[in-house]
């Protein structure tokens, strides 16, 4: 049975319907979202496709820029009594919306068509966060990727792609010895956050889990933090360049594919920019998983999603059903991450025609870390903890980035008190 198929299916016997005179649901949808330009607008315009396609009447508002935007227009709504059906929203929001008693319950959908057997598990409590599901999932970015410049490699006598952070320090003594820049970045706080939680990542995965996970300000504090903000300065301090201070985001990965940077670590919708760049996979760039101590694939995941809140109209909740339909249909979750460089949030969809090789690297790390046990989520992209502990970790990352004399232990010390005072 086709989704198209199940998403009507859901709307009651239409005997009774016809039989009765009741009036048959018609599906309609307005979605809130904050995707307003480039590729991103043009992956959730096929959403609105795929959705009339199926018979749904769609419609949208774009709220462009930060996510808190898109959050201030939710709450402007739904003190108003007109929640939209369906908003973009993600990690830690999810559950704070659904603890309102606000969100719909997609829990005989999701059983009908398999979303438990399929969807990745590390998203299972995130899309229901007290049991039910209540939202779904678009996709799957990862964020710990390395993407590489083999000329610069070459030029500089870096044999391979650096897997563990002493080789990726090597690499970059010899790529600055040179001339060149070593790690290509543009300094705000979510890109710092990015790198540096892939550091912490790479250097210590439990840590990572106490400090970003569960937002244990002990961890924060620790020496292993220390020791990743140590590592974190030499990369800002000596593999970075001045000009990061202001460069633009598609510029960041265009000195990798252009050969003036060695190194940019950086989430997969670097593929869309690179893409966009003119620059092909394997000639100009190449990718690979971030450096790790711990000799184990890994993987730092994002996902974007949708949630969907009561609704009084039959029309809007026969469009829910639709839409979340859609979106978990294998269909939409080829087209989608195709456009978004990301990959698909159900684990049974084949990658082998129309993804870029790094996308199915992807694919198989995703699932290896799985089976080792690796997998988390991102608090830089805020997958974890609550929003004002996130905020206080980036603004004491991004301080730590642009004051050079601050210290490791000062950067740490000041990290935990942010967070605690949130707490």
């Amino acid at each position: 049975m086709t989704f198209r198929m199940k998403a009507v299916s859901c709307t009651g016997i239409i005997t009774f319907a016809l039989l009765t005179g009741t009036a048959f649901a018609e599906p309609k949808t307005l979605m809130l979202h904050q995707w307003a330009t480039g590729s991103d607008a043009a992956a959730i315009a096929k959403l609105g496709e795929m959705f009339e396609e199926a018979g749904g009447t769609w419609e949208q508002t774009a709220i462009a820029g930060h996510t808190a935007n898109t959050l201030a227009k939710l709450r402007a709504d739904v003190i108003s009594g007109n929640a939209p059906a369906a908003v973009q929203l993600k990690g830690p929001e999810i559950a704070e919306w659904n603890e309102t008693g606000m969100t719909a319950n997609l829990d005989d959908l999701a059983a009908e068509e398999g979303w438990e057997d399929t969807v990745a598990p590390e998203l299972l409590p995130v899309m229901k966060p007290e049991g039910s599901w209540v939202a779904a999932p678009m996709n799957i970015h990862r964020i710990n990727w390395l993407w590489g410049s083999p000329a610069v490699m070459e030029e500089a006598g870096v044999a391979e792609m650096p897997k563990t952070w002493a080789e990726f320090n090597e690499a970059c003594d010899k790529v600055v010895a040179i001339g060149k820049i070593c790690l290509s970045h543009s300094t705000a706080d979510w890109t710092d956050s990015t790198v540096f939680e892939v550091v912490v990542y790479g250097m210590d995965i439990d840590l990572y889990r106490q400090a970003f996970v569960e937002g244990d300000v002990d961890a924060l504090r620790s020496d292993g933090m220390i020791a990743a903000l140590e590592q974190f300065r030499k990369m800002t301090s000596e593999y970075m360049d001045p000009g990061m201070v202001g460069r633009d985001w598609d510029t960041m990965s265009h000195l990798v594919g252009n050969g003036e940077a060695a190194f940019h670590i950086m989430g997969d919708w670097t593929i869309g920019l690179l893409t966009a760049g003119g620059f092909e996979q394997g000639t100009d760039y190449v990718c690979a998983q971030a450096p790790t101590d711990w000799g184990q694939p890994g993987f730092i995941l994002n996902a974007d999603s949708v949630v969907f809140f009561q609704q009084n109209d039959p029309d809007y909740v026969e469009g829910q059903q639709l839409l979340a339909s859609t979106i978990l249909s294998p269909e939409f979750q080829t087209i989608f991450n195709q456009a978004k460089g990301s990959i698909p949030a159900r684990l049974d969809v084949d990658l082998s025609e129309g993804f870029n090789p790094c996308q199915q690297i992807a694919q198989a790390d995703l699932q290896a870390s799985i089976d080792a046990g690796t997998l988390v989520r991102s608090m830089a992209h805020n997958m974890t903890i609550p929003q004002a502990q996130r905020g206080a970790i980036m603004d004491m990352v991004t301080e730590f980035v642009s004051v050079a004399d601050m210290s490791a232990e000062e950067a740490a010390n000041a990290m935990a008190d942010a967070v605690e005072a949130q707490m």
